[in-house]
């Protein structure tokens, strides 16, 4: 476990980032909750990111995404590791440039995430890694993608 932060410590931060990477409303406070230059996301099919690639991925979905919210499920911590259920929900009105299947065009419908992540912290409680797994085919049937 990080030596500056307790486990509910580490928890409550990692619920402010995922606020803030939703919401957009602070890049500078979401960079004190990562490593930047560390950083690496590991998502479904072999998908790899830096700090850069996941600011860039938010902005799509809140681009493309509003009334936007998350909440985050059951947290388990064990050591530097995180892991927790987390569902990002939003209306689908704008051109979703980073769906799993390339751009998509808005439905108006509500289209809910649902995500295991598992995320790893550095000794001073900034995220260094993350691994993601989603349900891509309920997803694109949300996103009105099915078959693509």
């Amino acid at each position: 476990m990080s030596q500056e932060y307790t486990r509910d410590e580490l928890v409550a931060r990692l619920v402010r980032a995922g606020e803030l990477k939703v919401s957009g409303e602070d890049q500078a406070e979401v960079d004190t909750y990562f490593d930047p230059e560390k950083f690496r996301f590991h998502g479904p099919d072999g998908f790899e990111s830096d700090y850069a690639g996941l600011t860039d991925y938010f902005a799509a979905i809140r681009s493309a995404f509003d009334d936007r919210s998350i909440r985050r499920g059951f947290v388990v911590v064990e050591g530097e590791f995180a892991a927790c259920q987390t569902w990002i929900e939003g209306t689908f009105v704008r051109e979703f440039t980073q769906s799993p299947v390339g751009p998509l065009p808005p439905n108006g419908q509500r289209v809910v995430f649902d995500l295991l992540n598992l995320f790893r912290f550095d000794d001073q409680g900034r995220l260094v890694e993350e691994w993601m797994r989603t349900d891509y085919r309920s997803l694109q049937r949300q996103l009105g993608a099915e078959g693509r």
